[in-house]
């Protein structure tokens, strides 16, 4: 199936080209919250762990607002993927050196000037 640009669009929403290559596996650019939260000095904090949760809820439901019927089912599930997250994170180890917040944002700033910029 193609989308009003020519794009191919496969199985689950995602956007490939007619080649195969991957355009972005999220719909809408609505996951861009959800971020690498292990191994973090200073680690992630409760509002990190609460937006991943949020943008992963609004992900699934395919829903960046609920409606008043499913408001409280939407609360639920940031609440349940909010605890699971912070559980995954507490328990998670690794041999390799936390990472540098300012570090990982220099880089990933760098990368976005390097492929906004313009010829």
């Amino acid at each position: 199936m193609l989308d009003d640009h020519g794009t191919v669009l496969a199985r689950f929403g995602r956007r490939v080209s007619r080649t195969g290559t991957n355009l972005g596996a999220s719909l809408f650019g609505m996951c861009r919250n959800i971020r690498t939260l292990h191994n973090f000095e200073p680690p992630a904090t409760e509002d990190e762990v609460n937006a991943s949760a949020l943008q992963y809820v609004r992900k699934i439901s395919g829903s960046t607002k609920p409606s008043q019927a499913n408001a409280e089912a939407f609360d639920r599930a940031v609440a349940a993927v909010t605890a699971a997250t912070e559980e995954l994170l507490g328990a998670l180890v690794t041999n390799a050196p936390p990472r540098d917040r300012e570090v990982e944002a220099e880089k990933a700033r760098a990368r976005a000037q390097k492929r906004y910029a313009t010829a």
